[in-house]
């Protein structure tokens, strides 16, 4: 009886094993090859992002592409006040001059402004513009990772 109850998780260690050894392999082929490519951001207009999310009306966003965790994308516009909880977003203004909201103050944002935005930390509110921005998120902002700030 000893033989076979150490069989039996010897046998189910194994099945787990086997199991968790492959959920990186499952997760890596769900995910769409990096391939090269090139974008010309100053060539890009509003028209070539999807429509904008009801949420973010006076934003469209056009995702560029998705290494690993990072979400790279080009978006033209403007967006209120908000947060995001789970990501770290990373601007580059790539044309518009006027305001953003970093945190509790204004900032001045003009072409070859970077703004790195922490998650919760409030940003947007912009004033000016309209802007066009380089923005990196990681890891990749959930949709419902969008909470508005008065």
């Amino acid at each position: 009886m000893k033989h076979i109850r150490t069989f039996v998780m010897l046998a189910l260690a194994f099945a787990a094993g086997a199991f968790a050894s492959r959920l990186p392999e499952r997760a890596q082929a769900a995910a769409a090859p990096v391939v090269a490519t090139s974008v010309d951001l100053n060539a890009l207009n509003p028209t070539d992002s999807p429509p904008p999310n009801p949420a973010l009306p006076n934003l469209r966003t056009k995702v560029l592409v998705q290494v690993d965790s990072t979400l790279f994308s080009y978006s033209v516009g403007t967006a209120p006040k908000h947060t995001h909880a789970e990501t770290t977003e990373v601007q580059l203004v790539v044309d518009g001059t006027g305001t953003e909201w970093l945190g509790d103050k204004q900032i001045s944002i003009a072409p070859g402004t970077f703004v790195v935005i922490p998650p919760n930390t409030a940003h947007g509110g912009f004033t000016g513009g309209p802007f066009r921005l380089f923005t990196v998120k990681t890891p990749p902002q959930n949709p419902a990772d969008y909470h508005p700030v008065p």
